[in-house]
């Protein structure tokens, strides 16, 4: 069993480690990055020990998620930072092939992040369009 002092110690060491790499950015026809749609990681809830980290388009489409034990391991398990997780990258350069680029907004930050919003209302409306759809 890990010690919550060992598990505070391997957080400051991957956050080390991961210090000074950038958010991932694809963009293949060398667009200017401000016309390039973002995808959005944060964390979803949950517990200590047990976090939601969420991956979703601009477009409101959910690329991906994976349970953290912290938020500070999120930008690095949903390959948000260069360097990480090439396997996600497969599925995000199928739903946005002509690029995106990556962003990880902390929790602190959601409420009054506009286009995060934005997406989480898009995703909605997707929810309810699939629903819709169910039903006829």
């Amino acid at each position: 069993m890990t010690t919550q002092a060992a598990e505070r110690l391997y957080e400051a060491q991957h956050l080390h480690d991961m210090e000074g790499r950038k958010n991932v950015i694809y963009n293949p026809l060398n667009r200017p990055l401000e016309e390039l749609p973002a995808i959005y990681g944060f964390n979803n809830g949950g517990r200590e020990g047990w976090m939601h980290a969420v991956l979703l388009a601009e477009d409101g489409t959910c690329l991906g998620g994976h349970i953290c034990s912290t938020e500070g391991y999120m930008p690095n398990d949903l390959g948000i930072l260069e360097g990480t997780r090439p396997d996600r990258h497969e599925t995000f350069r199928g739903h946005y092939p002509d690029g995106y680029r990556m962003e990880f907004i902390p929790t602190e930050n959601i409420k009054e992040h506009e286009k995060l919003n934005k997406a989480f209302e898009l995703n909605q409306k997707q929810r309810l369009d699939a629903e819709g759809d169910k039903e006829a």
